[in-house]
C-alpha cells in the first residue's frame, strides 16, 4: 500500500468523514487491521479564507505546496486535498508538487460520465459555484453544469458557514436545500446534483432523492482508495 496524504482542516468536519470512509474502504481487506498508513495536515480554515478572499492565488498555491511538502516529509507517497474549493489551483498546484496528487473534480467528473449523466447541477460554496473549473473539467467530457439562481447560491454559501462547517445540522437548513434542488430541476431539468463542498454530504445523505446526488466526498476516497493499493 502507498502511505496517504491528506491536506484537510478546510473545514474540519469532512476531513473527520475523509478519514472513516478511507479506513471504511479498507475494511475486510486480509486481517481486520489491515488499514493504510494515513497522515493528516490539517491546515487553519482561516489563513485559507484570507487568500480565497482575497483572490491571492500564487499565495495559496505556495501555501498548499509547503503543506504537501510536509506531507511529502512525513512519509506521504501521494496526497488529495480534502476540500472542492482549493481546487481552484489545483492544476497549478499539482504541477509544482512533489508528490503524485488526486483531483477530487477529475474523479467526480468521470464517476458522472460513467453514470452517462448529460447535466448536472451544482452545490458547493458561493466561490465553486461562481467558478469555472468544474464547468471546464464536466464540459472537456461533453457534460453541461448547471449552478443555482444568485439568491440560492447566497443561501447555500450561508448556511455552509454558518452553521454546517461548524457541525450544525439542522433539518430546516436541509429543506432549503432540497428546495433548492427542485427549483433546478424544474427550470433547467438537471439530471442529477454534484455535492460540490465536502460538508454538503454531511447534511443531504440519503439515496433516495428525486435525482442521483453525487458524493463528492466519497468519490474522491474511492479514488484514493484504489491508487493506495495501486502497483
Amino acid at each position: 500500500m502507498k502511505k496517504i496524504g491528506i491536506i484537510g482542516g478546510m473545514g474540519p468536519e469532512s476531513t473527520v468523514d475523509y478519514y472513516k470512509l478511507i479506513i471504511g474502504a479498507f475494511k475486510g481487506r486480509g486481517t481486520s487491521f489491515d488499514y493504510p498508513e494515513i497522515v493528516i495536515y490539517s491546515v487553519k480554515l482561516s489563513e485559507f479564507m484570507q487568500l480565497l478572499e482575497g483572490r491571492k492565488w500564487e499565495e495559496m498555491v505556495e501555501w498548499l505546496l509547503g503543506v504537501v511538502r510536509a506531507l511529502a516529509r512525513a512519509g506521504a507517497e501521494f496526497a488529495a486535498i480534502g476540500s472542492n474549493t482549493p481546487h481552484v489551483v489545483f492544476d497549478q498546484l499539482s504541477s509544482r508538487s512533489p508528490l503524485p496528487m488526486l483531483s477530487i473534480v477529475e474523479a467526480t467528473c468521470a464517476r458522472a460520465r460513467a453514470m452517462g449523466l448529460k447535466k448536472p447541477g451544482l452545490l458547493g460554496t458561493g466561490f465553486t459555484m461562481g467558478s469555472d473549473y468544474y464547468q471546464r473539467a464536466f464540459r472537456a467530457k461533453g457534460m453541461s453544469l448547471v449552478v443555482p439562481e444568485e439568491p440560492d447560491r447566497k443561501l447555500i454559501n450561508d448556511r455552509l458557514f454558518s452553521e454546517i462547517e461548524l457541525g450544525i445540522i439542522k433539518d430546516s437548513t436541509r429543506q432549503e436545500l432540497l428546495s433548492v434542488v427542485e427549483r433546478m430541476i424544474e427550470k433547467h431539468s438537471i439530471d442529477s446534483v454534484v455535492l460540490g463542498c465536502t460538508e454538503l454530504p454531511l447534511i443531504l445523505d440519503r439515496d433516495d432523492y428525486a435525482v442521483p446526488f453525487l458524493n463528492t466526498t466519497a468519490i474522491h476516497v474511492e479514488a484514493i482508495a484504489r491508487y493506495c493499493l495501486s502497483g
